[in-house]
């Protein structure tokens, strides 16, 4: 087990990686009744070109699969929906898709190992069916309208349109209606079997826990697999120089909105390490200046 010691906050990380290639990573805080806890899968909106491990043809999927899939992984084949189970136990759930990642998490104070069951039993046991897929394509695509209608969303997704030519960050994580008509309970089980095995993620746990205790507690509820292979994704390459100078979208807002974007050439060598620096400018910075 490594072990990463912070001597300004006091704290340790304990990192553990298993057979099956997940990584577990426990932050204990003896000091706190509250738990949390997040299991990351890295398979985002970017993911929708790639080489299934064990196979040579290319998989192109529609766009917004992965948000589709997380969505979906909460219904289980009795009929009942996990983050309803879990809200009855008193925690605090939820999910989300980003355009690298999909995580699902909860926190909470009591029956963390209650939650901690359905937690890794849901994630781990997908149910799809013609029926369900199809009713899920109505509730995303009035998710899709909605943030149709939110200015600041689309002035988010216009200043990526600007920025990049080719990579598949600019399209919306949700995809569009037309899109994700195109989504099929097939898509959605061959994209879980491809992302969703334990080698493709990585599990953060902080609260009131013995390193080791909480780490077997997982080994335990984790579903026996084989090894796989390195997923080979597949992006164009993104030219340095930007896709167009600038857009203007009309729509009934109060006062006029703008967002001004800087595509890197570069990319740093330490990206946290940057991310947080612009972060720090962002928030600090004077804009009245300007």
């Amino acid at each position: 087990m490594q072990i990463i010691e912070n001597n300004i906050v006091k704290e340790k990380l304990y990192i553990e990686k298993l057979e099956n290639g997940m990584k577990i990573m426990v932050i204990p805080k003896h000091s706190t009744n509250k738990k949390y806890i997040i299991w990351g899968i890295h398979y985002g909106s970017n993911d929708n070109k790639f080489i299934v491990p064990g196979e040579n043809k290319i998989t192109q999927v529609p766009n917004g699969v992965a948000h589709f899939l997380e969505h979906k992984m909460f219904e289980q084949e009795n009929g009942t929906n996990s983050l309803d189970i879990l809200t009855a136990l008193g925690v605090e759930a939820n999910a989300y898709t980003t355009n690298d990642h999909t995580a699902y998490l909860f926190e909470c104070t009591d029956n963390f190992y209650e939650a901690l069951d359905e937690l890794m039993d849901y994630v781990q046991h997908p149910y799809f069916t013609d029926e369900n897929v199809e009713k899920e394509k109505g509730i995303i695509g009035q998710e899709i309208q909605m943030y149709d209608d939110f200015p600041e969303w689309k002035i988010y997704l216009n200043a990526l349109n600007n920025l990049y030519q080719k990579h598949p960050i600019k399209i919306d994580i949700t995809g569009t209606i037309e899109t994700i008509e195109k989504i099929t309970k097939e898509t959605l089980y061959n994209c879980y079997k491809t992302f969703y095995h334990p080698s493709n993620t990585t599990m953060v746990i902080c609260g009131d826990f013995e390193p080791e205790q909480i780490i077997l507690e997982i080994r335990k509820r984790l579903i026996k697999s084989e090894k796989q292979a390195e997923i080979k994704r597949i992006q164009a390459e993104e030219p340095q120089e930007i896709a167009k100078k600038e857009y203007v979208q009309k729509m009934e807002v109060s006062i006029p909105l703008f967002a001004i974007a800087y595509k890197d050439k570069k990319p740093a060598e330490d990206i946290v390490k940057k991310h947080i620096a612009i972060e720090i400018l962002l928030r600090n910075y004077n804009w009245e200046k300007l």
